[in-house]
């Protein structure tokens, strides 16, 4: 791993969705298990697609990587009870606002001795670390255990934006997209296969940002990124056309062969959701909205 400084065919799943049983050190697998941004999201209006936060997993060449870490994190670590083996995963923070990292305290897995688990961030606003924003989550009285009581092996590893993590002859490399929330995009590519992971896009980026996300994105075979929105206070569906026309807009100029757009606003119930699906392919066919338990290999 370079300059990093070390830290003290597409399938939908509707109910239990479990890790892909075919992937294997020659594929390339993506698996959607939160697609919520800022707060998770019960309900009956949201059973189509799910209401967890943001935790993407990636199947590459063998290897667990892990984008975000929000609730969606704790079924990952659910589906992984089955496994009986020691594990090691790479999880990536796109940054550590809550709806990030507020799956990490729940996720099974990190409490098991034998198991490891490589954490990867960039400084947040106020300079804290990833492994300081983690660790400060799981004090009284927002939490009722520290984070010293999992008894995996954490290695936390601190990244500024242009590092590469090399896993093999795997590449991931760290961007940034949204200055004012100090928020990475990474770069996944394994043999001539690649995808970007970009939940954090804004519509008003300025031209040097831009560029940095169009040469991340350049030429993926699978682009993962956000439905922009405004604040919440005033969130208004009659801009609906305004959520996705960024991330198609970037998808265009970059020549991505998919779109997968994730990260929705709370307010965004099922109903709302099916019609931007058909609004979004009338724009750029091969795009989807993603949902909870979408499964889609990259390449072969």
């Amino acid at each position: 791993m370079a300059n990093i400084e070390l830290s003290g065919s597409q399938s939908y799943v509707t109910e239990k969705p479990t890790t892909p049983q075919n992937s294997s050190a020659d594929s390339f697998i993506v698996q959607f298990w939160g697609v919520r941004g800022l707060i998770p999201t019960p309900g009956s209006n949201a059973n189509r697609y799910g209401g967890n936060t943001t935790c993407v997993e990636m199947h590459v060449a063998g290897k667990h990587l892990i984008f975000d870490g929000g609730t969606g994190l704790r079924i990952l670590g659910k589906s992984w009870q089955q496994l009986q083996q020691p594990l090691e995963a790479h999880l990536f923070f796109s940054n550590s606002q809550l709806n990030r990292i507020q799956g990490f305290p729940f996720f099974a897995p990190a409490f098991i001795a034998k198991n490891c688990f490589h954490i990867y961030g960039i400084a947040a606003s106020n300079g804290a670390s990833i492994k300081q924003c983690l660790y400060d989550q799981m004090l009284q009285p927002h939490f009722p255990y520290p984070l010293q009581v999992m008894q995996s092996e954490l290695q936390f590893y601190n990244l500024i934006p242009g590092n590469e993590v090399k896993l093999d002859d795997v590449t991931i490399t760290a961007a940034l997209i949204n200055q004012t929330q100090r928020s990475v995009g990474y770069r996944i590519t394994w043999q001539e296969y690649s995808v970007a992971y970009a939940t954090d896009l804004h519509s008003s980026a300025d031209e040097a940002e831009q560029e940095r996300i169009l040469q991340m994105i350049q030429g993926v075979d699978l682009l993962i990124a956000n439905a922009t929105y405004t604040p919440p206070t005033s969130h208004n569906h009659d801009s609906a056309e305004l959520q996705w026309q960024t991330a198609v807009n970037l998808a265009r100029s970059a020549g991505v062969q998919q779109l997968v757009i994730s990260h929705y606003h709370p307010d965004d119930e099922d109903d709302f959701l099916d019609n931007i699906q058909v609004d979004l392919q009338s724009a750029f066919p091969n795009a989807i909205l993603a949902c909870e338990g979408l499964v889609l290999p990259v390449g072969k």
